[in-house]
């Protein structure tokens, strides 16, 4: 059974944006691997900004700071 674990960033991702991410990521274990997509599980982590970051700084303060 295939696990996939997504993790974006908490940033209004839309209900319809997240079943693309998971059809998707499903069809490509299906067509890469030969997967069942009926035993294929997709996990969908939203990771709040202030909580990781990139060069000593955090995503929030990054994206004020306009990078």
């Amino acid at each position: 059974m295939p696990y996939v674990n997504i993790k974006i960033t908490n940033e209004n991702v839309t209900p319809e944006k997240k079943a693309a991410l998971i059809k998707g990521a499903t069809q490509l274990l299906v067509d890469v691997l030969d997967k069942n997509p009926n035993t294929t599980v997709v996990v969908i982590e939203e990771v709040n900004t202030d909580n990781w970051g990139i060069g000593g700084e955090s995503i929030t303060v990054r994206r004020k700071n306009g990078q």
